[in-house]
């Protein structure tokens, strides 16, 4: 017979976005928190990111989703004794034409509004704080110098510390199948349990946080999360001296082109996703892509062209059509909201927000407020019409295929 048992919470999926939110809810005072993670944690998208971290964001509170984040990676180790590794060294996200320019110009006004220390630099700026860039191609960009990278092997440990320093509970290759409800007020239902591969756990609180396996997670709940899958490549380049770290300055982000890039291993990571295939998993390695894309970082930074490739690998990425989270009340293809169920998915930008979409989901789920941001209403997962289009679209992210694959 399969045991039955009780905790305080259970949150589904053991991946960047599941393990903070775990670690998040036992400091708030959940006494017994589970983890339930279908494989082995950290095994997924969160070992495979390239782990680019950016405060400059395209609303108001995206904009916070980062800086917290940010903030949060800095004061990490004092808190767990670990970290994820973060390397803040500065990001300048290019403009190529003059309504590239105005764009970020309008950008800027909003983020400096937020707080945001963050200012336009000119193509001459641009190549000073990062050395390796062509002298055209581009009309300058905004800049944060607090903006950065973490390794993302590094944050999957770093996570698993700090939930075992604080006492949550992982049970891995541990399927979930579904929750428990009964009837609330209205339409609404009330959660009271999680069933799971291993038997049910009886709960009052559920985060479903699946990351690339929220749209099946979602189904089993009884619900529909717009989120889509697209194949992310990252290719990382043979070394050279002016490429080290230490002289290579600023994180790049060609916007139009969809490719951004940093240092790793003496060398250059660069990555992207096309927009014009099919959306769904990856599977293989777009090389006809792959080299055409390069040329464009051939373009921009002329340094590379003489570069072989060391590594290039492929990862699905999840994404929404709107390119914000998921967070919020879990609500049922009827409309109706499960009360104590919570859904968490940082929808591709699991490194940059993970830590606030964490803390956010911890927040709604123990007290069904937070001041991470000041709008957590407009990421709700039922935004979105019947065709999956919602009120606004954040403009600074990589170019996902507009649709959402079932």
């Amino acid at each position: 017979m399969m045991k039955r048992e009780t905790a305080d919470l259970v949150v589904v999926g053991g991946g960047a976005i599941g393990g903070w939110a775990s670690v998040f809810a036992k400091e708030a005072g959940a006494e017994r928190v589970l983890v339930l993670e279908r494989e082995v944690a950290g095994k997924g998208a969160s070992s495979r990111a390239a782990g680019m971290v950016r405060s400059q964001g395209g609303s108001p509170d995206t904009v916070r989703l980062g800086t917290w984040s940010i903030d949060f990676y800095g004061r990490q180790r004092a808190i767990y004794g670990s970290d994820s590794g973060f390397q803040g060294q500065g990001y300048v996200i290019l403009a190529s034409t003059r309504t590239d320019q105005k764009a970020a110009a309008d950008r800027i006004v909003m983020q400096q509004e937020q707080g945001l220390d963050v200012r336009w630099v000119d193509a001459d700026e641009a190549r000073r704080l990062s050395p390796t860039l062509a002298e055209r191609g581009y009309r300058g960009g905004s800049y944060v110098s607090t903006d950065g990278w973490l390794d993302p092997p590094t944050n999957v440990q770093a996570y698993l510390h700090a939930m075992r320093e604080t006492g949550v509970e992982l049970r891995e290759r541990t399927t979930f199948l579904g929750l428990r409800t009964k009837a609330g007020r209205g339409s609404s239902r009330i959660v009271t349990g999680v069933e799971t591969s291993a038997g049910t756990i009886s709960t009052g609180r559920v985060i479903l946080a699946a990351g690339p396996r929220m749209q099946a997670v979602a189904k089993l709940a009884g619900g529909r999360a717009w989120v889509g899958y697209a194949r992310h490549q990252v290719v990382v380049t043979q070394p050279h001296p002016d490429l080290a770290p230490e002289r290579f300055g600023a994180m790049i982000f060609d916007m139009r082109a969809g490719i951004y890039w940093r240092p790793e291993e003496g060398g250059i990571l660069w990555g992207m996703s096309n927009p014009h295939e099919a959306p769904g998993s990856a599977r293989s390695i777009d090389w006809p892509y792959i080299r055409k894309m390069e040329k464009r970082l051939n373009a921009l930074v002329p340094i590379t062209k003489n570069l072989g490739m060391r590594k290039v690998w492929a990862a699905t990425i999840e994404y929404t059509p709107d390119h914000q989270p998921l967070l919020g009340p879990f609500v049922t293809d009827a409309g109706a909201e499960i009360r104590g169920a919570t859904i968490a998915s940082a929808c591709g930008h699991g490194m940059m927000w993970g830590p606030a979409v964490a803390r956010i989901a911890s927040d709604l789920s123990l007290t069904g407020s937070t001041d991470v941001v000041d709008r957590p209403g407009d990421f709700r997962m039922d935004r979105f019409d019947e065709q999956g289009n919602s009120p606004f679209v954040d403009p600074v992210a990589l170019p996902f295929p507009v649709l959402v694959d079932e």
